[in-house]
């Protein structure tokens, strides 16, 4: 799965009822608008660049200063520093652990970002990487860093809009959907291994699928043929209440979390 749609998609035809002449075909073609991915570029400058400096710190200090102050560190975040819930996101470990990242953002990233929008966007990216690093703080002692948390949202997304709009995007949504099942499970069979945190993985993907499942863009054909547009039908507020009910759940787990091993320490 290369991780982009066509801008045109077949959808099948108004009912037969409605067809005004014998000659139209079953199908007509849509072309799609979508938006440049201008916030995916800006999370892949915005990560390379904390990872130059990362670098940085380690070369000239001896010590990586960004992932000491940002990793996922349950220690940490039992004594309040709740921002190791977000910032790892934003961390790596290695070359090939952000090329790895850069690329599957770069690969899923820009066709999400057409449909979703911008800011609709972000909150998947950002809300997916938040519930990972919850359900690592959960049930992983281990201090973790990486992007993928929010990468294995934009997978569950991915696969959430190609669902949603079966009947737009027809034989192509179900191949996609295929492709996406398979690609999660491989790749959470890789992070059985030692050294990756798949509890994060496991985490990222059922934040990114629960708010896709909510408020990914679930399109409808409107118009007259052969003038014929595709519409979001999602509405604002149900947007800002996916986003809530997501975040606010992952939030109460890890609230909750807190709580109790403060109370209950060792």
């Amino acid at each position: 799965m290369n991780g982009d749609y066509s801008p045109q998609n077949n959808i099948p035809a108004p009912p037969a009822d409605s067809i005004s002449t014998p000659t139209q075909p079953r199908s007509v073609l849509v072309r799609f608008q979508g938006v440049k991915p201008n916030v995916t570029f800006t999370l892949i400058g915005l990560t390379v660049l904390i990872f130059v400096l990362q670098s940085a710190s380690d070369y000239l200090l001896g010590y990586d200063i960004p992932a000491g102050l940002g990793v996922k560190d349950n220690a940490g975040i039992l004594a309040g520093e709740l921002w190791r819930l977000f910032t790892p996101m934003l961390l790596h470990g290695s070359v090939l652990h952000i090329l790895f990242n850069m690329y599957a953002l770069y690969s899923l990233g820009p066709s999400l970002e057409a449909h979703y929008g911008h800011r609709r966007f972000l909150a998947l990216y950002v809300l997916a990487g938040f519930a990972g690093n919850v359900v690592s703080f959960i049930f992983s002692p281990q201090p973790s860093l990486g992007s993928s948390t929010a990468i294995f949202g934009l997978l569950g997304a991915y696969g959430v809009f190609a669902y949603q709009n079966r009947r737009i995007f027809g034989k192509q949504a179900r191949s996609t959907l295929t492709n996406v099942i398979v690609i999660a499970l491989i790749n959470l069979v890789i992070g059985m291994a030692p050294m990756i945190d798949n509890w994060g993985h496991v985490g990222g993907l059922a934040g990114g699928t629960l708010f896709a499942w909510l408020a990914g863009p679930i399109l409808q054909p409107e118009g007259v043929f052969p003038d014929l547009r595709l519409v979001n039908q999602r509405t604002r507020a149900g947007v800002l209440r996916a986003g809530v009910v997501t975040g606010g759940l992952f939030g109460l787990l890890a609230l909750l979390t807190i709580l109790y091993r403060l109370m209950f320490p060792g």
